[in-house]
């Protein structure tokens, strides 16, 4: 019975290594048996003697390419080649022998650690293999031991976890560390194999110190003019950290110019920029000192005990005199005067004034590119402003126009100031209707009834609102075929006056409609409203307006004739009449124009 053989692997012998021997209980010695062998290597790396069932190696072996073989063995009759006995597998195991040294996973290790930490800080774990069998004695067991690093680092033999062994490792002084750690078979005993790698081990930054100014009084100087936002100069407190460890803020913390400059950081350099916060006057104050501040954003707190994280330093800005263009009292100036205004009417007056010691005069001018027509001029001395045209509020409501102060004695320093003058509004335009009114009215329409709603527009923009009044012509009113209801909300009504209208009689009413403001003084226009006589079905719909003609035997209707005839006697009427009638006659409204001497048959019309 058998089922496993061993055999030493890396044989170094001249001869064939013996492996064992295989014999079935059937073999009487005869040789009549014989002894075949399959399988694994059979035939090649494996041998036996089919006489006897010795088993040998014929090469070197090597557990870590196979560490396992598995044959198969039978006996068969030699005569007749059959077998005497079912076929068996059998195994063969290669024993370890101590032949491969540990290897690492790496051949070199990079990792961090923050510096100042503590002793025993985890950095990195190293690992090495060995390709022997664990299973078989030693000869894969590896301890790891530091052979470079110490007294920084150290290794734990069976983790070969690296750790820091030394306390307050400080970046500042020393950043960079090479390890190189040894991994030992056999438990680190004499005879063992051994393997090496190295760790490349850097320091990480921690804000473990503060910022420092090189020295602690700086100075500038800047013109009087510098406008807000405008760089004084630069300051720049150094760090030993580095990154966001070595970001710095700048604060101004004391001093006079407080509120009149600023500083930011340079996120790039680290710097401290002093700029221009408010504007600056060399007669007022001509040196500031301030107290500067820079401190670290980001603190940890374990290192607090090393001191405040901050620095301050003194910083001199001293104020350098330009001469300045004048200076006008506003920076901008808003007028008013009412559109009925003379020529020559003085408006207001604009002041300016040299800031400089010496006081220089000024003189004023209108920038004409601004008041092209020019509408306004200014007194050169005191800056009085008049009107030199006529205004209108219904053309421009607002004037926007520049003013110039120039100092006499240096006309290149000047200055502008825009001056917003507000045309007030006068009661000079009177209403009018919204749009041309021409309506109907049916044959059969009932007295009282609307026929048309007017509307007004007034130019003007008095301060309560527009309050119209309406109402028909006096001329008009007495004997109207209509009546004029005044809404009392800026809108009246036409009304019929009488049941039923012929179109055959009139076909065509024109309704002269005085329309009132109510301002002062009191304005009013008078508007006509076209009315026809239109035949309508019994829903009120406009269906014809046209009058039936009336042949006269010379080709004119009567209706026509008569109106022609009323229109003449009215132009007479025009020329003979003394010019103190005129206006009474112009206000009669004749609208003998609106006659339409090309139609036939030609309509009539009427006054009222």
């Amino acid at each position: 019975m058998w089922n496993q053989f061993f055999l030493l692997e890396e044989y170094t012998g001249s001869d064939y290594q013996y492996v064992g021997k295989l014999h079935s209980d059937q073999d009487r010695g005869d040789g009549s048996l014989k002894y075949i062998l399959s399988g694994d290597g059979a035939g090649d790396l494996f041998i036996i003697n089919e006489n006897t069932g010795d088993i040998q190696a014929t090469k070197r072996l090597d557990r870590e390419e196979k560490p396992v073989y598995i044959l198969r063995a039978q006996a068969i009759n030699r005569r007749t080649g059959r077998p005497v006995e079912p076929e068996s597998e059998f195994i063969i195991k290669i024993h370890d022998i101590n032949d491969n040294e540990p290897i690492f996973t790496k051949e070199v290790y990079t990792a961090t650690v923050p510096e100042m930490s503590d002793v025993g800080t985890f950095v990195v774990q190293v690992t090495a293999t060995d390709a022997d069998d664990p299973t078989y004695g030693n000869s894969a067991k590896v301890v790891y031991s530091i052979l470079q690093g110490q007294p920084y680092f150290s290794v734990e033999s069976e983790t070969g976890i690296i750790k820091t062994a030394l306390l307050n490792m400080d970046r500042e002084n020393r950043e960079q560390y090479q390890v190189v750690i040894q991994a030992k078979d056999m438990g680190g005993q004499m005879g063992g194999l051994s393997g090496t790698t190295t760790v490349n081990i850097t320091l990480t930054d921690v804000n473990d110190n503060p910022p420092r100014f090189p020295q602690s009084t700086y100075q500038f100087k800047t013109p009087e003019s510098s406008p807000p936002g405008t760089p004084i100069g630069r300051i720049k407190a150094s760090d030993a950290d580095v990154g966001e460890n070595a970001e710095i803020e700048y604060s101004i913390t004391d001093g006079e110019g407080l509120d009149m400059f600023d500083v930011i950081t340079d996120q790039e350099t680290q710097e401290g920029i002093i700029t221009v916060k408010k504007l600056l006057d060399f007669e007022k104050k001509k040196v500031y000192t301030l107290k500067v501040e820079a401190s670290n954003p980001y603190v940890e707190p374990r290192f607090l005990y090393l001191g405040p994280f901050k620095d301050s330093a003194t910083v001199r800005i001293v104020v350098e005199d330009v001469d300045e263009p004048p200076v006008f009292s506003k920076l901008a100036y808003i007028l008013q005067i009412r559109e009925d205004a003379q020529i020559n009417t003085t408006i207001g007056s604009v002041t300016a004034q040299d800031p400089d010691a010496a006081r220089n005069p000024v003189k004023y001018s209108v920038d004409r590119h601004t008041d092209m027509d020019r509408i306004f001029n200014i007194d050169s001395g005191n800056g009085s402003i008049f009107t030199s045209k006529l205004l209108d509020r219904e053309t421009l409501l607002w004037h926007n126009i520049t003013v110039i102060a120039t100092e006499i004695n240096n006309p290149k320093q000047s200055s502008r100031v825009p001056l917003y003058i507000k045309v007030l509004d006068v009661n000079d335009n009177a209403p009018e209707f919204a749009e041309f009114y021409e309506t109907f009215v049916c044959e059969k329409a009932k007295a009282d009834q609307l026929i048309q709603t007017l509307h007004a527009v007034d130019k003007d923009d008095p301060y309560s609102g527009h309050q119209f009044s309406f109402s028909l012509a006096p001329e008009a009113a007495s004997g109207s075929n209509f009546t004029i209801q005044d809404n009392k909300d800026n809108t009246a009504g036409i009304l019929t006056r009488k049941n039923g209208y012929n179109r055959h009689e009139m076909s065509t009413y024109l309704l002269p409609v005085v329309i009132s403001d109510n301002d002062y003084p009191v304005q009013s226009s008078t508007g006509t409203v076209t009315v026809r006589v239109c035949a309508c079905d019994h829903h009120g719909n406009m269906q014809s307006c046209h009058a039936e003609a009336l042949i006269h035997p010379t080709g004119l209707s009567t209706g026509a004739l008569v109106a022609i005839l009323l229109c003449i006697v009215i132009l007479l009427g025009k020329l003979v009449l003394p010019a103190s009638y005129l206006p009474m006659v112009r206000g009669s409204h004749c609208y003998c124009d609106t006659l339409d001497l090309s139609a036939s048959p030609i309509k009539a019309y009427s006054l009222i």
